[in-house]
Parts: structure tokens; sequence; C-alpha cells
């Protein structure tokens, strides 16, 4: 099947399948919609004339401080629409004009970059307190409780196995990579190919294990086990590996990929909630699972691996990070990720991080590495494969809308590295003797 493109890769997005996705395929009505509106379209054209990017509209007029440039544009095709759904939605409705195709751009990233660099300042301060007020919420359904968190990881990560070979590399590792770097600048990640992912996402892997101190012997404990990669590489090692999931479709083809390599007496695979975690484990590592547990439960993620840590053991987490304020400022916003991709998510920063442990346990931050260029190549890589296959998406079953979805959110997602809103690190986490003997 051929695709029709309208700009650069994106699909064309056909007819939207109201039943699916209903805010999609309607738009606010009403009076207070009509006002929204008209607020809307003021402060986008007033955020957009700052930004460096050309934005153009269907009678031909421009807006953008970068009018004169050719790249990044961003076109306006439906206007009065976009207005509606930001006025209603805020960003939900910015990430829903594009899978309607309200807006578009052959340079999707580059867009999204300038709107990433001023996050903090797009809605005037003195407009920001309405947000909490005017926005969607979170709804309850998606807390990260015991009932409910099943159900937000499988929203995700339960949609096919298939779907994320279509745009993983062969490991099927769904983190940021470690590529090579170059001495000019010392952190300079350069544009990597295709065909180096595999061994940057191993190179990954294999840091977080010897961070943990994972060896012969070692009892490991993975929390959020993917597709199983980083358990087979413990068990290469000499590990005893326990890693739980709560994703029925990863859990099936981490066995089989277990099994087939021949350590299945090594690697133990379970659907289970960490909180439901027991034993003791030398060491624990954890690569972007945070972000699924919710700020409520951050201590409880940690009190749990405190629990079952082994005098001396060490933990090693790979997370994705924002900057504390922002976190402060947008963590109890419903946003386009939460509606989306992500129920239930929330961004972790480095002093909300260390507050916690402090707090509520007796392990300590002892180290940390940031990677966040790394991530950018690795979204790249992800999203061009993710559009060369996206015939293979559609014969999954997956419509247009989802093909635009998608593509927005790994683009969403690059820009933030990019800009430097996004961040993502390597950290080690070891225990303060003295605090967990002065607590028995």
């Amino acid at each position: 099947m051929s695709i029709p493109m309208q700009h650069s890769g994106v699909p064309d997005l056909g007819p939207v399948d109201a039943a699916r996705w209903p805010d999609v395929a309607s738009l606010p009505a009403g009076r207070t919609a009509s006002v929204r509106a008209a607020a809307a379209e003021r402060l986008f054209r007033r955020a957009t004339d700052r930004l460096n990017i050309r934005v153009e509209y269907p009678d031909g007029s421009l807006g953008g401080l970068n009018r004169a440039a050719v790249q990044p544009r961003m076109i306006i095709r439906r206007p009065d629409d976009l207005w509606r759904r930001i006025g209603t939605g805020g960003l939900i409705g910015f990430g829903e004009a594009f899978m309607a195709g309200d807006w578009t751009t052959d340079d999707l990233v580059g867009v999204l970059v300038p709107f990433a660099e001023h996050a903090g300042d797009l809605v005037p301060r003195p407009l920001q307190w309405l947000r909490s007020a005017t926005l969607p919420r979170h709804p309850a359904s998606e807390a990260n409780t015991t009932a409910n968190t099943r159900s937000n990881i499988a929203r995700h990560y339960d949609l096919s196995n298939d779907l994320f070979a279509a745009f993983l590399d062969e490991t099927m590792t769904y983190s940021s990579a470690l590529f090579e770097v170059s001495g000019n600048p010392p952190h300079d990640v350069g544009h990597p190919e295709w065909s180096g992912l595999a061994v940057a996402q191993q190179r990954k892997i294999d840091r977080l294990l010897d961070l943990a101190g994972v060896g012969p012997g070692t009892r490991l404990l993975e929390i959020g086990t993917g597709w199983g990669e980083l358990s087979l590489r413990a068990a290469a090692r000499g590990a005893s590996v326990r890693s739980v999931t709560l994703s029925s479709e990863q859990q099936e083809l981490a066995r089989a990929r277990i099994a087939e390599a021949g350590v299945a007496d090594r690697v133990q695979i379970d659907l289970l909630d960490y909180r439901q975690v027991d034993g003791t484990y030398d060491a624990v590592v954890s690569v972007e699972m945070i972000e699924a547990v919710g700020e409520a439960y951050w201590a409880t993620y940690f009190q749990v691996i405190d629990r079952v840590l082994a005098p001396g053991g060490r933990v090693a987490i790979q997370a994705i990070t924002m900057p504390h304020d922002r976190l402060m400022a947008s963590r109890n916003t419903y946003t386009w990720i939460h509606k989306y991709i992500f129920p239930g998510g929330q961004l972790t920063s480095i002093p909300g991080l260390r507050q916690v442990v402090r707090d509520h346990s007796s392990l300590r931050l002892s180290g940390g590495t940031a990677i966040g260029p790394h991530y950018a190549e690795t979204l790249r890589l992800w999203r061009e494969r993710f559009l060369a296959n996206a015939d293979e998406v559609l014969r999954l079953g997956f419509d247009h809308t989802f093909l635009r979805m998608w593509q927005f959110y790994l683009a969403y997602s690059e820009a933030g590295f990019r800009a430097g809103y996004l961040d993502v690190h390597q950290l080690v986490f070891t225990r303060d003797a003295g605090r967990r003997e002065a607590g028995r």
C-alpha cells in the first residue's frame, strides 16, 4: 500500500474515525469555546511571533520571528479549528490539531524545538494561574494505584510487539542509547546511523550493569523488563535475574528471547507490580520506568528498592528529567502525552529525586551522568524508521491518525531533548548505612 504524503514523510490524514478518535474528529462547540478560541488566537500569534519559526496562514499572511526563512515553517491549514482546540484543550488541543491536520509542517522537530525552548514563557505569567482552572484535569482512572497501573501500562506497551519492532532495533530496547562520542566537543554525539543503534543500546545497558556492580553470582532485580535485552546481558555476566513488568506483551516476548538464548535457568520474568516484589537483591536496575510511577508514588518506589536491597548493594536507574522549576509548575497539568501516549506518567527532576530518597529511604544519590543528546539522536532514528515503515504499521491495523499521533510523539520528545528542556541521566544510588541502622 502506498500512503499519500503531505510533507517530508508525514502521512496524509484521510478521514478521522470518530469512534476511535472522538476529540480529533470533532471540534469544541458553543459560546464558551468561541470566546476561548478568540483568546487562544491572540496568545498563539503573540507566542509564535517570538519563536524562531515561520508561520504560514491560509490567507497568505505570515507569523513567527523568522518569516523570511524557508525552514522551519509551520503551515496553518484550518486556523479557526486550531484556535478552538487550543482554547479548550491548551497543549492537548495543539497536539490534536496536528493529528487532525489543522496544521502541518515539513520539519516537525524544527518547529517544535522553539516551542520547547520557551515552554516556561509561551503563556504570559499573569495568565498562567488560569491553567488549573480552565484546562482538563488528570482523570482519577489514570492515577498509578495498584488497581490502575496495569491498564495504564497496557494502553502503551501492549499495543503490539510488532508495532514496536517496526521502529526499534533488533535488541528491542525502548530507551536512550549511548553512542560513541568525539573529543571535540567532548560530548558531541554527531549524527549516528541506524546500523550503530543496536551496539549503542547494548553499550547503555552494559554501563548501567557496571554502575550497579553486576557480575557473576549477582542477584539482580530489574524493575521494568522492556523486551528482555538487559536481562539477557546480565545473565551473560553470570547474574541471577528477576525482572518484573506489567506488560503481558513484553513478558511474552522477553520470555521467548530468554528461552531462545538458553538462559531461562538464570532469568525469571514476572508479571508483577513493583510494589509487590519480595526477596533480597545485590543490585537493582531500572531503565526509564520511574517515569511511569507517578510523583505520588516516588516515595513508595524507592522504599521498595530500599527494602529489597542487600547490605552493600547498588542501584542504577536511567531516568528522563526536566528542570525542577518546570516540574513544580506543570506537575498537575494534564497533557497531550498523558491523554494519548503515557497515561499516568510524570517525568522526574534531579532535585526531586534527591529529596524523595532523602526523605523516604536510606538511599542516597551518589553519582550520575547526563546523556540527553544521545536521546535526541535515538529518537531521530526511531522516528525515521517509524515513518519508513508506515505501510507496515497500517497493515498491523493502525490508521493514519495513529501514524500522525506517533509521529508527533516521537518528534515532540526529540525536540524536548534538542532544546535542552528534557535530559536523561544514568544515576547511581547507594545506601546511607548510618541512616538505615539508626532507623532500626
